[in-house]
């Protein structure tokens, strides 16, 4: 589990974060969510160490950050899987060699067990086929998928996922967000998604945080917040026809 407590982020005048208590629970995806300028990228990049907290603490299971050494917060990075917005692959390297590079920085393997995690990896992901092809010979939706192995190939504890559905059709981005969900669960991580996208939230929401302004206002499940009342959210999710129609059939 990671937990934020009371944390607060300003750059100068700008008061970005005002207070923000959340828990994240371990195997399931808990997705922030929020307007541009609702301050969730400013806290996951809070949470993932990237900016220090004015005040408050972020917890790593029994562990505080802020109190962590340098040694133990290496050791962390090694504890964390990340899927960036735009992939982040490496153009020169193979699919294989980009779910292998962790491992070739952190693990303490011999190259047969390299070998055989990048297989496995692979496999789970469903890259079967794709090993030696470079990023620009395949899709958009497997290069996410490499993105997502690679998060992977170090068996995190805690997979973050800035907007992991950037820029794909909607049919691939619900199999990247079922491939999320399916990994979180089987492995029981600690997963946090950053996504705008409705159709996550109701795919995989196991743990919904609402964002307005810095403030956290609103949470709950993927199924609650179709019967929220609150009129933050309200005006968020059912800004679209296709939703107020979804929330009218709900509401029956």
């Amino acid at each position: 589990m990671i937990q934020a407590k009371g944390i607060v982020k300003s750059f100068g005048e700008n008061h970005v974060l005002k207070g923000i208590d959340v828990d994240f629970i371990q195997g399931q995806t808990n997705l922030i969510i929020g307007r541009s300028g609702s301050g969730k990228t400013v806290f996951l990049k809070t949470i993932l160490g990237l900016f220090e907290p004015d005040q408050g603490t972020i917890h790593y299971g029994d562990e505080v950050l802020g109190e962590m050494t340098k040694a133990r917060r290496k050791t962390l990075r090694q504890e964390i899987g990340m899927v960036f917005q735009g992939g982040a692959l490496f153009d020169s390297m193979t699919v294989a060699e980009n779910i292998r590079f962790p491992l070739e920085m952190f693990a303490a393997m011999t190259e047969q067990e390299k070998d055989e995690r990048v297989k496995f990896v692979m496999d789970r992901v469903r890259l079967e086929g794709a090993a030696d092809k470079f990023p620009s010979e395949i899709s958009g939706g497997m290069q996410k998928r490499v993105a997502i192995g690679r998060a992977i190939s170090m068996n995190p504890k805690y997979l973050f996922c800035d907007e992991p559905n950037s820029g794909l059709d909607p049919e691939t981005a619900i199999v990247i967000d079922q491939l999320i969900q399916e990994l979180t669960h089987e492995f029981n991580m600690t997963t946090i998604v950053n996504t705008h996208d409705m159709n996550s939230v109701l795919e995989i929401g196991d743990h919904v945080v609402f964002m307005k302004e810095g403030h956290k206002v609103w949470e709950g499940t993927n199924s609650e917040v179709l019967g929220s009342t609150n009129a933050d959210v309200e005006d968020y999710v059912f800004k679209s026809k296709l939703f107020k129609q979804v929330r009218q059939a709900f509401r029956k």
